[in-house]
């Protein structure tokens, strides 16, 4: 047994792709027990030329989320890795929806809350219909890549994640 088999779990709100549970099983190698919450004081906003949204504190903000339950520390590196330096995570308080009780857990923050490209209102439904397909391919990269890097930076994957514009 490894030691990361033996690691204190951790819980983190998701609120954009890894609310799909393809997504996730991909890059934890596993399906954790998801809890359905919400997370006051963020908005979720899309990101210009990104697949992926990002939050960032709003005072009236709300998003309606996923808690992945019980990570161990290999995975919540996973998690860590592909969300890379423009995320920061961070221990939030959400309320658990069929509870309403309160639970502290961790969640990804972007980084540069003043960032230009965050605009809107991301779009979980509009997600999987136009990019989820890219985006499973881009983490299935990314999964080959932490496993054998040879030599790649984790940046040249990050260009996976991107929207081509001009395609469209």
């Amino acid at each position: 047994m490894t030691s990361s088999d033996q690691s204190p779990s951790h819980n983190v709100f998701v609120y954009g792709s890894f609310q799909e549970p393809s997504v996730v099983n991909l890059i934890l190698e596993c399906n954790p027990v998801t809890v359905s919450a919400q997370l006051h004081g963020y908005h979720l906003y899309r990101l210009k030329g990104r697949l992926h949204p990002c939050i960032s504190p709003s005072e009236n903000g709300l998003i309606n989320g996923k808690i992945l339950t019980g990570l161990t520390d290999a995975q919540l590196e996973n998690l860590d890795m592909i969300e890379g330096d423009d995320y920061v995570r961070k221990t939030v308080e959400v309320i658990l929806t069929e509870t309403s009780e309160k639970m502290q857990v961790e969640t990804f923050v972007w980084a540069n809350k003043d960032d230009p490209d965050m605009y809107g209102e991301w779009d979980f439904e509009e997600w999987k219909k136009l990019h989820m397909e890219k985006f499973i391919k881009a983490s299935e990269k990314f999964i080959e890549w932490k496993k054998n890097p040879d030599g790649r930076s984790r940046e040249e994957f990050a260009k996976f994640v991107e929207e081509d514009l001009t395609a469209a």
